[in-house]
Parts: C-alpha cells; structure tokens; sequence
C-alpha cells in the first residue's frame, strides 16, 4: 500500500501473488515495484538464488491489458510473466518475450528420433 497505487483490486492481486511467489514457489528477493505510467504494483525478483531478476505483473482477471502496457514493461529489459489472478485467488503465470520465444524440446527426443529412423527402415 505504501507504493501509493490507486486501484485496490490489482494490489491485492499483487500480494497474492508475492505470497504465492515466497512462500510456495520460494522465490528469492521478491520485492514490489511502483509502476506510475500503469498505475500498478510489479514485482521483482529471482526464481532461484543467482539468476537474473524477473518482472511480474499482477493482473486482476477482470482488467483488460493493452499492447503498450505490456511494452512498457518488456522494455526495462528484464524477463516479465504475466501472473492473471482470478476472483477465487487462482493464478495463472504467463512468461512474455520480447519477440519469439524457441520451445524447449520434449525430454525424449533422442528416443522419437529412433523410431523415426525404425520406421523408415519398415517402410523400404
């Protein structure tokens, strides 16, 4: 509340989601960050001692979110999720990019391309 942010709603949207952040996921140095051209709270913090910090936008459900804002906010640089909070204080994260994002591979990846190959040998 001492960020002075005047819309209630996405400030304890920001408090569930730091509870949910240091006391489940045990991220580390989780702090709240005064926004003034969004009029909201972000937070910050490393998921894990020595990694880079991340940016976390607490948003309530029933807020809409426009391009620009969320530019504003992939523009300081750091990584940002996107955290939805829902009435019934369910969560929801979502990891933006700047630009596009490679998925990681499937763990068995090795294993498919053996298969492939198995298969192209039935084949001839």
């Amino acid at each position: 509340m001492h960020l002075d942010v005047g819309d209630s709603a996405q400030v304890y949207a920001a408090f569930l989601v730091y509870m949910d952040l240091t006391e489940v996921r045990k991220w580390k140095e989780v702090v709240g960050v005064s926004c003034p051209e969004l009029q909201a709270v972000l937070l910050e913090g490393r998921e894990r001692e020595g990694e880079t910090v991340q940016m976390i936008y607490p948003l309530p459900s029933h807020r809409s979110i426009k391009h620009r804002e969320l530019r504003s906010i992939l523009d300081k640089g750091a990584p940002m999720l996107l955290c939805a909070v829902a009435s019934d204080s369910s969560l929801v994260y979502q990891r933006l990019c700047d630009g596009f994002l490679t998925p990681d591979p499937p763990v068995d990846i090795q294993d498919q391309g053996r298969r492939q190959h198995r298969k192209r040998r039935l084949q001839t």
